[in-house]
């Protein structure tokens, strides 16, 4: 046991304090986001607005994201990730205490829009901050470390988000989210002031930089992530709403479920990291191998029979997650050298946008019209079309190195 500890711990070795910040800040902010994974049940179950309106409402949640992640980008360029990301974090943090009162559809999506858009502005902050506070080659593992953060706060959050829907209602979730976005705020003018600390690989300033969606490996690439995202944003709306309605599991239950995403993260993906770094495969393969298994994730959902498969699935999504997500954002963060880190990474980010916005609404709409079975053979669909992206960028990007 000892050497497994002992091993374990090793995977952390050389990575900078900044980054160790970074990441606590990081574990302040999501342990808070607890509203996200119960926003379709309390939009539903709470506000009764239908499927269909709660589809438009994550819609405009995914339109947020992806003007928050472009504008994110573009200001990283500007004034920097340091100043992007702690306005990020305070404005969110504002947000979230506001957006509690409202209870009319077109003032939810005008409120989700807005708070998903001041959230999402620090994520190309973030990477470029990760970026410049790690050493080239431990920028996987630093990337790993901050994943862990995340689903550290994540297994938390809906965990104790369940308990305290059960215990005094959604609302208690709204004030949660406010105040730890402020004080992950307040932590960082504390400790990751520029004057405080050092920067290990500066951005280079390329001369002729490519611009982003000029590059079209990366475009393709991005494509296949867009579509990987829309199949795995289902765990955080469609699949909740399947577990209470195929199941009828309350918000308990759903809150563990949800959790033991981010248990299995902090437990096994540094471990699984570093180990898959020692193998001959390069980022975009380990990225297919990720979305392949959370794919087939979606094949057990079709058995609806026993309930044990419900968690299954979510082991399996979790392994293809813990895959995937490191080596695709490495990609993106070695493919950035050849223009501006901001810009590349801020489009990275809007990958992600791109499958919040039709992601939690077709997933809805597919659900409301045919039901969930359909859905789930949408998804595995979208599966198959997203590897075929990834083959033919595999191909492009050997062609290059000849």
């Amino acid at each position: 046991m000892k050497t497994l500890l002992r091993n374990y711990l090793k995977t952390f070795d050389g990575l900078s304090r900044e980054i160790w910040w970074l990441s606590l800040i990081t574990l302040i902010n999501r342990s808070g986001a607890m509203v996200i994974p119960f926003l379709s049940i309390y939009l539903n179950k709470s506000l009764h607005f239908s499927l269909q309106d709660v589809a438009w409402i994550m819609t405009s949640y995914g339109l947020g994201s992806f003007a928050g992640a472009w504008i994110g980008g573009k200001l990283s360029d500007i004034i920097g990730y340091y100043k992007v990301i702690l306005l990020s974090l305070l404005l969110t943090g504002i947000n979230f205490l506001w957006v509690m009162h409202v209870e009319s559809f077109w003032m939810m999506c005008i409120s989700f829009f807005v708070l998903i858009a001041v959230a999402d502005m620090g994520r190309p902050a973030f990477f470029v901050a990760l970026s410049a506070y790690s050493k080239p080659e431990n920028k996987t593992r630093s990337l790993t470390l901050i994943r862990l953060a995340i689903n550290l706060g994540f297994s938390v959050g809906p965990a104790i988000g369940g308990f305290l829907v059960a215990l005094s209602g959604y609302q208690t979730l709204f004030y949660v989210d406010g105040i730890t976005c402020l004080l992950a705020g307040v932590l960082m003018m504390q400790v990751l002031n520029p004057k405080k600390t050092k920067e290990l690989d500066k951005e280079v300033v390329v001369q002729n930089p490519v611009k982003p969606l000029k590059d079209t490996p990366y475009v393709l690439f991005l494509i296949a992530l867009a579509l990987f995202g829309i199949i795995f944003v289902q765990y955080f709306s469609t699949v909740p709403l399947y577990y209470k309605d195929a199941y009828k599991l309350d918000e308990d239950a759903i809150g563990l479920i949800l959790a033991l995403n981010g248990a299995l993260i902090v437990v096994f993906e540094m471990p699984l990291i570093a180990w898959m770094e020692k193998k001959a495969l390069t980022n975009v393969q380990s990225t297919i191998v990720g979305l392949l298994m959370t794919g087939a994730s979606f094949l057990l959902l079709l058995w609806e029979t026993w309930v044990g498969v419900v968690v299954i699935g979510m082991v399996i999504a979790t392994f293809g997650e813990m895959i995937s997500f490191p080596f695709s954002n490495k990609f993106a963060l070695d493919r950035s050298k050849l223009g501006r880190q901001g810009a590349y990474m801020g489009v990275y980010s809007m990958s992600f946008s791109v499958a919040h916005i039709f992601g939690h609404n077709s997933g809805m709409q597919i659900t409301a019209y045919y039901g969930f079975q359909t859905t789930w053979l949408f998804l595995i669909g979208l599966t198959l079309i997203a590897w075929l992206l990834l083959y033919i960028v595999k191909r492009m990007l050997a062609k290059e190195t000849l």
